[in-house]
């Protein structure tokens, strides 16, 4: 109760001190290279307004003020170093231009009806300009309330000090406003970035979920294979010894409860509301059908194959069927009437899929989105530690190569 109380207190005494010596407010972002290269050729331009501006200063100062050389020099400058400042700490810029209006006509203001130059009050209309921007609300109501005191202080005519509190006030206020805009404008930016990042990573894993269940039933498969053989390994094979079958029957026990662990994992890895998947998962032997319906759509799709007489691994085979479905599907969004090329061979090294499309027909070239296509064709071909690669091509077209070690299960 009493910490609660005595926080608001504690706050508006905080943005005091932060005020006079705390820290400062930079821009939010760092200047990106473009403003820098602006930034630094007009730095000489800049240098040359901010000389001439004190030096306008000096002249007025000695002109209208009884001052000696030394002090007229440093007036102006303390008029004027504010505006070369504000823009990187407005806060150090307010604390040299409030030093400045304070101190400065101590000792003519009374005989003065204007005690501070034009240069010097324009700048320090600008520095409030810029903390009202940057500065939190504490902050700014410190910064116009004793930006008040010289006003109060040095200006002979009431109206005009009154004339003055009103345009402090409505400098700090607009850049209030605007400042807070600005703050609701990042953050709306910063939470649909992170809206954004947060579907990338629930389509990431829903898409490592869908390969997981894909690549249990080709396990599944195999690991039944191998129970069943185990299992009749005693009626096919002939004159087996007892020691024989009885690892025959422990391998066959060791396959089923392999597979009975595979599918508690397999429960875990479904939701819900999935619906149950029993058709076989595609392989080389689909990719007709697959390449026949693409042409019904309207690809222009030429396949080549060049296998060997072996089987090639199921895990392999499926990864270059959901490969070849996505890359057409790219093309068909992407690259509509272009000619796509699809070839698979098979060498030492394992099954080497290229999917390859030309330029699109009346429209510029573009390649594939940041979707999770791609992310997804990565995925699969890691689990088999294989090599993937997309590319634009030189005639404004996109090329999917993928490696797929052929060491998985036949």
């Amino acid at each position: 109760m009493d910490s609660a109380m005595r926080r608001p207190g504690g706050q508006v005494f905080g943005d005091l001190r932060r005020l006079f010596v705390g820290a400062d407010y930079p821009p939010a972002a760092p200047p990106s290279r473009r403003w820098l290269r602006v930034r630094t050729l007009l730095a000489p331009v800049l240098l040359l307004a901010l000389i001439s501006l004190t030096s306008a200063a000096y002249e007025y100062l000695s002109d209208n003020r009884n001052l000696s050389t030394g002090w007229s020099v440093l007036l102006a400058a303390a008029g004027t170093a504010p505006a070369a400042l504000m823009v990187f700490r407005p806060l150090l810029a307010w604390r040299i231009g409030f030093a400045a209006l304070l101190f400065g006509p101590a000792g003519f203001a009374a005989t003065e009806s204007w005690p501070w130059n034009p240069v010097q009050i324009l700048a320090f209309l600008a520095v409030l300009w810029f903390v009202a921007l940057r500065a939190d609300a504490g902050v700014s109501a410190w910064c116009w309330l004793l930006s008040l005191l010289p006003v109060w202080l040095y200006v002979p005519h009431t109206a005009n000090a009154w004339g003055v509190t009103v345009l402090l006030a409505a400098i700090m206020l607009v850049g209030d406003q605007v400042r807070r805009r600005r703050r609701s404008q990042r953050a709306l930016v910063e939470q649909s970035e992170r809206s954004e990042l947060e579907q990338a990573r629930r389509a990431i894993l829903q898409e490592r979920t869908r390969i997981a269940r894909e690549m249990h039933d080709v396990v599944a498969h195999s690991m039944s294979m191998i129970a069943v053989r185990a299992e009749t390994a005693p009626y096919r094979v002939a004159d087996l010894s007892g020691p024989a079958k009885e690892e025959f029957t422990e391998i066959a026990a060791s396959a089923r409860t392999a597979l009975d662990d595979m599918r508690r994992l397999l429960s875990v890895l479904r939701q819900a509301d999935d619906p149950a998947l029993t058709a076989p998962q595609p392989g080389l032997a689909e990719l007709g059908p697959l390449v026949d319906d693409a042409r019904a759509a309207g690809v222009d799709v030429h396949l080549v194959m060049e296998l060997p007489l072996r089987p090639v691994g199921e895990a392999a085979a499926l990864t270059a069927y959901r490969i070849v479905q996505e890359a057409l599907a790219n093309a068909a969004r992407y690259a509509p009437g272009a000619r796509v090329d699809v070839s698979l061979a098979a060498d030492e090294q394992g099954l080497r899929v290229r999917v390859r499309n030309g330029r699109p027909i009346g429209r510029p070239a573009r390649p594939p989105g940041a979707g999770h296509g791609l992310v997804g064709m990565r995925e699969r071909v890691a689990i088999l530690d294989g090599e993937l690669s997309t590319e634009a091509t030189g005639d404004g077209g996109f090329a999917v190569t993928a490696l797929l070690p052929d060491g998985g299960v036949h």
